[in-house]
C-alpha cells in the first residue's frame, strides 16, 4: 500500500560521523524477512472484574504497518502484550501464519517506551541480548554491529548506555529488536519520552527500517499525527472495542504537515474524543 521500496540516497558533501547522519542515509541494507499475518477472533481479556478487551476481531495482512490509538485505559497495551505472548487472552484466538493456534514465538519482538538497556553492558552487548541463547559469540557480535549500522549507531558499539542521549538509547533498543530479523515488530509507545524534534527523526528511522525489513509492524501511540505518518492503517480502541478502522492511503515515506494526513488526523481525533 503505497510503500516506496526504491533505494534511499546518501546526502552529498563530506561524510559526517555516523551518529550525526540524517536518517534517510542508508548505512547497511536490511535483509527482507518473512512477515507474519495476524488474525484475532473474538478476543477478550479480563483482569478480575475489569473487562479490558471486549470481542476484538482483527486481521492484519503480512507486512502491514498497523497503529492503535485511543484514550488511556482503552486496552491498547493489553492488546500488544497478547500479540507477543506476554499475556494470554481470556477468550478468543490469536493466530499467525493462518494456522490456528500458532503463536508468534521467536519471530516477534517488542520495543517499549523505556529502552530497558543493561547499564553494565556495552551498546553492542545490549543488542546481542536480542538474539537469545545458542548463537555463536563471533556471529552474534557481527549481527549486532550490522543492526547498529541499520539504526546509524555503528560508531557507538563499544560505548556504555549512560553515554548516549535518550534518542540514541531508543535506537539501541530498536537495534536489539531488529537483530533477530523479526516477522512481527511491536512498538509500545517507543517515542513517547522523546523531545519533539528527536521524535520526528525517530519516526523517520522507524519508517525506513520497516520499509526495508518488510516485517509486519504494530504500533501503540497516543499521538494521532505519529500514527498517520507511520501506519498503513489505524484503528481506534474505546472501552476495549474497535470503534474505527481507517486506511491511510498516502505513499511512504511521508511528510509532516501533509494536508491529506491532516484530514485523517481529524477523523481519528473525532473518534477518540467523541466529537461530531
Amino acid at each position: 500500500m503505497g510503500r516506496d521500496t526504491s533505494p534511499l540516497h546518501s546526502v552529498s558533501g563530506p561524510t559526517p560521523p555516523e551518529s550525526d547522519r540524517p536518517f534517510d542515509a542508508t548505512v547497511a541494507a536490511v535483509g527482507q524477512v518473512d512477515p507474519l499475518p495476524i488474525r484475532l477472533r473474538h478476543v477478550e481479556k479480563h483482569f478480575g472484574d475489569n473487562h479490558v478487551l471486549r470481542g476484538i476481531d482483527l486481521e492484519v495482512p503480512a507486512g502491514q504497518f498497523l497503529a492503535i490509538v485511543g484514550k488511556s485505559g482503552c486496552g491498547k497495551s493489553t492488546l500488544l502484550r497478547l500479540l507477543v505472548g506476554l499475556d494470554q487472552p481470556t477468550a478468543g484466538s490469536i493466530d499467525f501464519h493462518r494456522r490456528p493456534g500458532e503463536n508468534a514465538g521467536g519471530s516477534a519482538r517488542i520495543v517499549f517506551q523505556e529502552p530497558r538497556l543493561l547499564p553494565w553492558a556495552t551498546v553492542a552487548d545490549n543488542v546481542v541480548v536480542g538474539l537469545g541463547e545458542g548463537v555463536d559469540k563471533t556471529a552474534a557480535h557481527r549481527r549486532a554491529l550490522n543492526a547498529l549500522h541499520e539504526v546509524q549507531l555503528g560508531d557507538k558499539a563499544d560505548q556504555w548506555p549512560s553515554r548516549l542521549s535518550g534518542g540514541q538509547r531508543q535506537r539501541v533498543a530498536l537495534a536489539r529488536a531488529l537483530v533477530s530479523r523479526p516477522g512481527l515488530l511491536v512498538l509500545d509507545e517507543p517515542l513517547g519520552a522523546l523531545d519533539a524534534l528527536t521524535r520526528i527523526t525517530m519516526q523517520q528511522l522507524v519508517s525506513r527500517v520497516w520499509r526495508e525489513l518488510g516485517c509486519t509492524a504494530v504500533l501503540v501511540t497516543h499521538d494521532v499525527a505519529e500514527a498517520v505518518n507511520l501506519a498503513d492503517r489505524v484503528i481506534v480502541l474505546d472501552e476495549g472495542r474497535i470503534v474505527l478502522d481507517l486506511d491511510v492511503p498516502a505513499t511512504h515515506p511521508r511528510r509532516h504537515g501533509d494536508l491529506q494526513l491532516a484530514v485523517l488526523e481529524r477523523q481519528l481525533l473525532e473518534a477518540i474524543l467523541g466529537d461530531g
